[in-house]
């Protein structure tokens, strides 16, 4: 599926407050660690579907809009402070998809992981703070919300 094309997808990192104890929060960040492991490949960036105008005075593409040449399918993204794009075939292009999917996924997770490890020093700071009365401590509920990843599409004119 090309970006902007279908669902938009929502990856939610925790909802809010259904893991309140250390030992949830670390099974939590163990199934984390797992799914990260059986991720697979992965590339950042976002891919358009392209149709081109040629230099050919008398070609079709010149008159009619809707006969331009293409599709032509463009990786472009950053990586390391440096932009590049690249052109995909099409037999590449589910690859490539999956890819870019797998790689959302991973910084969903790794959004996640990160909430769960601040709540977790959160929670142990607040348990250490705690007089010992023999009650459990009462932590404040997590509001981390929803992630969202959207990726736009464009298509050249």
């Amino acid at each position: 599926m090309l970006a902007g094309e279908g669902p938009l997808e929502i990856f939610p990192i925790v909802g809010y407050c259904p893991i309140v104890t250390e030992r949830q929060i670390d099974h939590r960040i163990a199934a984390i660690k797992k799914e990260l492991a059986a991720l697979g490949p992965v590339h950042p960036g976002s891919l358009t579907r392209q149709y081109n105008v040629c230099g050919s005075a008398s070609c079709r593409c010149k008159t009619d809009p809707a006969q331009r040449h293409g599709p032509y399918y463009q990786l472009s993204y950053a990586h390391r402070r440096k932009s590049t794009s690249t052109f995909v075939r099409e037999v590449d292009l589910a690859e490539v998809e999956q890819h870019l999917c797998n790689y959302g996924r991973l910084r969903a997770l790794v959004g996640e992981w990160i909430d769960l490890s601040t709540e977790r020093a959160r929670l142990i700071r607040a348990l250490r703070q705690q007089p010992s009365t023999g009650k459990s401590p009462r932590p404040k509920p997590l509001s981390l919300g929803i992630r969202r990843r959207s990726m736009r599409t464009r298509e050249a004119p």
